[in-house]
C-alpha cells in the first residue's frame, strides 16, 4: 500500500487495517469510496467511476485502486481527494519534493519519467483528435527533456500573510486552493534559482500579496526582466532543431517570426532563409532582439514593433506569400480569430505553430485547416515541463493545393 508524502512537517501514519469502503454509496460531498483509475485526463487528474459518475482524482495512475473522498459534486462528474493508494501501479515512484501534493506546481512527480512521456503523448493525440479532428498519426512521440529535474530558469513566488502562524508564507499556490504553501526550495528549478529563493526568504517582502519573479538570464541572450524567454534551457536545442527541420523541409525563402519576443526563433533560423522579420508588441523585447541579432551575426533580418494583425499583410506582400514561412508562438490562450483569418486569407507557404497549450493549439489548427486551407503535416511535442501537466508542441502546416476550378 502506498500514498502521497504527508504535508510538510507531518509524520506518515501507518495504514489502518479496515475493510474497503463501499464504492456504491450515494455520491455526496464527504462520501468515501474505492475507485479503479481507468485514464488520466489532460491536466493530470485520474479518472474513475462512482457508479455512472465520472470522478477526477489527482496524483494517481492508470490501473491503481484508490480510496478517495468526494470534495465536489456536479451533475455529470465529481472531484475527489486521494486518501490512500490500495494497489499501486508499477510506474509509481517516490516524489523528490517534500511539498508535492501540497504545492500546485507539479502534478506528475509520483510517476516515472518514461510513463510521463507516454501519457503526455496519448493526451496530445486525444486532444488533436477530439478538438482538432486530426488523426493520431500526425502526433510524434514526445521528445524527452535531458534534465527532468532542476530545469526551470524562471519561477514566480508569492507572499501571503498566515494569520495562524502570524507570519508570511513565501512560495507557490497550493494544489487544492488559492492559498500559498510555504517552501524553502523547488526541485524543478535550476540550482541558482533555489539560491534566489533562500535569499528572498532571508529578505522577505514587507507584506503579503507581493509576487516576486526569480530568473536566470539565458547565456548569450539579452532578455528584459518582464519579457518572454523559454523556461527550460536544457530543451532549447530540441525545440530549435524541430523548427529548423520543418523550415528546411518546407522550402520557404523568407521567414516572418510572429510574437518573436527577443528574437530567439528568427535568429536561430536566420541562416536557412534569405531574409527574416520578427514582429512583437513588447518594445523592450524588440530592442533586445536587435542587439541579440547583432551579437549573433544574424545580419539578414529586422525587427518591427506592432501587432501581428497590422504588420502581417504588408510583410507577406513584400516577401511573396508563396515563398514565406510564418512562425507563430502565441500565448497559452492561442491566436486571436482575426489572426487566423488573416493567415487563411494571405496564404503563406508554410506555418510553424509553437505552443505550450495543446488544446488551444488543436483548436487553432482546426480553423487553419478548415475547408482545405492548410494541411497538418506533423506535430512534435517537446517536454519543456517535466513533472508537470504542461508540454510544448511544434506543428508544421503546409498550404493545401488549390481546388481545381469548374
Amino acid at each position: 500500500m502506498s500514498s502521497l508524502p504527508p504535508p510538510s512537517g507531518a509524520q506518515p501514519e501507518p495504514p489502518a487495517v479496515a475493510p474497503a469502503p463501499n464504492p456504491m454509496a450515494d455520491p455526496v460531498v464527504g462520501a468515501r469510496g474505492t475507485l479503479t483509475i481507468v485514464d488520466i485526463a489532460f491536466g493530470g487528474e485520474g479518472v474513475g467511476r462512482w457508479g455512472e459518475l465520472a470522478v477526477f482524482v489527482p496524483f494517481v495512475l492508470v490501473g491503481e485502486d484508490v480510496e478517495v473522498e468526494l470534495v465536489e459534486l456536479k451533475k455529470r462528474f465529481a472531484r475527489a481527494r486521494l486518501l490512500r493508494v490500495l494497489r499501486p501501479a508499477p510506474e509509481r515512484v517516490t516524489p523528490r519534493c517534500r511539498y508535492f501534493g501540497d504545492c500546485g506546481g507539479c502534478q506528475y512527480q509520483h510517476m516515472d519519467y518514461a510513463m510521463q512521456l507516454r501519457m503526455k503523448h496519448k493526451q496530445i493525440r486525444d486532444l488533436f483528435q477530439r478538438i482538432g479532428g486530426f488523426t493520431e498519426a500526425v502526433v510524434a512521440p514526445v521528445i524527452p527533456c535531458p534534465q527532468p529535474y532542476g530545469y526551470r530558469n524562471r519561477i514566480m513566488i508569492r507572499s501571503q500573510w498566515d494569520k495562524f502562524k502570524q507570519g508570511l508564507n513565501i512560495g507557490f499556490i497550493r494544489a487544492d486552493n488559492r492559498l500559498v504553501v510555504d517552501i524553502e526550495d523547488c526541485q524543478i528549478a535550476e540550482p541558482a534559482l533555489n539560491e534566489q529563493i533562500r535569499h528572498t526568504r532571508a529578505h522577505p517582502p514587507p507584506k503579503g500579496g507581493i509576487k516576486v519573479v526569480l530568473r536566470i538570464p539565458p547565456p548569450g541572450w539579452e532578455v528584459p526582466h518582464d519579457s518572454f524567454f523559454q523556461n527550460n534551457f536544457h530543451s532549447l536545442a530540441d525545440l530549435v532543431g524541430v523548427a529548423r527541420g520543418f523550415l528546411q523541409a518546407g522550402g520557404a525563402r523568407f521567414l516572418v517570426d510572429v510574437y518573436c519576443g527577443v528574437g530567439f526563433f528568427g535568429i536561430e533560423m536566420a541562416n536557412l532563409v534569405e531574409r527574416f522579420v520578427g514582429v512583437e508588441l513588447d518594445q523592450l523585447a524588440i530592442k533586445s532582439a536587435r542587439r541579440n541579432a547583432a551579437a549573433r551575426g544574424a545580419a539578414n533580418g529586422e525587427f518591427v514593433t506592432g501587432r501581428a494583425e497590422e504588420q502581417l499583410p504588408a510583410l507577406l506582400a513584400r516577401f511573396s506569400a508563396d515563398a514565406t514561412c510564418v512562425l507563430i508562438d502565441p500565448p497559452r490562450t492561442g491566436c486571436l480569430p482575426e489572426s487566423l483569418a488573416l493567415l487563411r486569407a494571405t496564404r503563406p507557404r508554410q506555418i510553424i505553430y509553437v505552443s505550450c497549450h495543446p488544446a488551444t493549439m488543436a483548436r487553432d489548427l482546426n480553423l487553419l485547416c478548415a475547408e482545405g486551407g492548410y494541411e497538418l503535416v506533423l506535430v512534435v511535442p517537446v517536454d519543456n515541463f517535466p513533472q508537470t501537466q504542461h508540454v510544448e508542441c511544434i506543428a508544421d502546416l503546409r498550404l493545401a493545393p488549390a481546388a481545381p476550378g469548374p
